[in-house]
């Protein structure tokens, strides 16, 4: 059966919920609270400290060069053979603006963010921008292999 336009439409209604929602009886604040510690939890995990699973073996001891080192991102982490046999290990986030390192060479691990330089021995800063060393990170050398501890 067609309507004419004259006809006035049925009412339209709101259907009563059957169950209460997700957010049913909480206040305004909760919910915005709840959001920002989710928020929170997520930026922590994604900046923290350096590295990111203890145990995880990073690579071989082979593919890291004696006087230089190598960038191991997904766990931002660096580690370097300053002398053969000699392994070290530091956070791979440069203490100025918290870009990741992005070489390593001459003796230095290098941000292409903003120049900061940092030495493969001890961490500790070469060239600013950056005024502290890069945070020690801890690793185990055995059979030939790296591991995050």
């Amino acid at each position: 059966m067609e309507r004419s336009p004259a006809e006035p439409a049925a009412p339209v209604t709101a259907a009563e919920p059957t169950a209460p929602g997700p957010a049913a009886g909480a206040t305004r604040r909760a919910v915005v609270v709840a959001a920002g510690a989710v928020g929170m939890t997520a930026a922590l995990a994604a900046c923290g400290g350096g590295s990111s699973e203890a145990g995880a073996v990073l690579g071989k001891t082979s593919e890291i060069p004696k006087g230089g080192g190598k960038i191991f991102k997904a766990e931002k982490v660096v580690v370097t053979q300053p002398e053969g046999g000699q392994f070290k290990a530091f956070s791979a986030v440069c203490q100025h603006a918290g870009c990741l390192v992005g070489e390593i060479s001459d003796g230095t691990i290098n941000c292409l963010c903003h120049g900061s330089k940092y030495d493969i021995k001890d961490g500790s800063v070469k060239k600013g921008p950056a005024t502290k060393a890069l945070p020690p990170a801890q690793v185990t050398v055995k059979d030939g292999s790296v591991t995050l501890r």
